[in-house]
């Protein structure tokens, strides 16, 4: 019998596992399943489900788990807050499946094991500092420093999303309604949602870029205003922490323009003559997730978070 690696992605929609070797990382199995929305005891169900059934399938016993979810469990209650699956908040999660399997897990933001993915063997692989950004219905981040995720004393860090966006214009003050409860947070403006509701909100984000590409004025001018507020957004991260590297994640993040136009614009907002940071796009797009969650174990390797 093996032990492996196995990583869950818990979506709003979908749930995915991975299983790993537990040595290089390589691939070994994938599944995914509908998230049983709604049901809590139906997602503790379901993950225990997917570790079962990828250690029958490779003959293996013992992995360890990483699970990455759309919230984060508080250090203070170790209870999940913050989670835009709502069944979720407010239950001990971790112990929970944790109890299922009979073996303890690891969870994490889901934009935490996006960024630890890209910075252990992605496309920012070796880096010393890296902000992994996911640009999706919502924006969040997780940071990674030296190989390790960087938790904080709140359980909080990496959510640039919900701050102000940086130099705004007066067309943009006070700005659009968060959920927060605040109104002018950068995931109103850098979402997906807020692209589109920006475009008028007819299409989606691939229709938009298609639009834009074949001229059309309205496309061409949101997709403008976006990389200039990316560039404002990113430049304040950068002024910060001074990343070696950022990667975009999430369904904005596959928009090519904005690899080049970004870092072309965001100089003019760092505090510094040259801008080395680089920005990538992610060596396993929407995989990442996942492939994070797996490298949240063990204790002795890169992923464990500081806090």
């Amino acid at each position: 019998m093996i032990t492996l690696r196995i990583g869950i992605d818990l979506g709003g929609t979908k749930t995915e596992a991975i299983a790993l070797d537990p040595a290089g990382g390589r691939e070994l199995a994938r599944l995914r399943v509908p998230t049983p929305s709604g049901s809590y005891d139906g997602t503790v169900a379901t993950i225990r489900d997917l570790v079962q059934t990828l250690e029958s399938r490779l003959a293996a016993t013992g992995s360890s788990v990483g699970i990455g979810i759309p919230g984060t469990v508080s250090p203070a209650s170790g209870l999940v807050k913050n989670a835009n699956s709502t069944w979720l908040i407010g239950k001990p999660f971790d112990r929970d499946v944790a109890a299922a399997l009979g073996r303890p897990v690891r969870v994490a933001n889901d934009a935490d094991c996006f960024a630890l993915s890209e910075a252990t063997d992605g496309a920012a692989a070796g880096a010393g500092t890296v902000f992994g950004v996911i640009l999706g219905t919502g924006v969040g981040a997780g940071l990674v420093v030296r190989g390790r995720l960087v938790g904080g004393p709140n359980a909080i860090a990496g959510e640039w999303g919900h701050n102000p966006l940086p130099w705004p214009t007066d067309a943009e003050r006070p700005g659009p309604r968060c959920y927060c409860g605040k109104s002018g947070c950068i995931e109103t403006f850098l979402s997906g949602p807020g692209l589109e509701r920006d475009c008028g909100g007819g299409d989606r984000v691939p229709a938009i870029v298609a639009r834009a590409e074949a001229g059309d004025p309205a496309a061409r001018a949101a997709l403008t205003r976006y990389e200039d507020r990316l560039a404002r957004a990113l430049a304040s991260v950068v002024n910060i922490l001074d990343p070696h590297v950022i990667v975009l994640g999430g369904g904005v993040g596959n928009v090519g323009r904005l690899y080049d136009a970004v870092p072309r614009l965001w100089g003019a907002h760092v505090f510094s003559d040259t801008v080395a940071t680089r920005l990538a796009a992610p060596a396993f797009g929407d995989s990442s997730g996942v492939r994070g969650a797996a490298w949240l174990w063990p204790a002795t390797a890169a992923g464990t978070p500081d806090t």
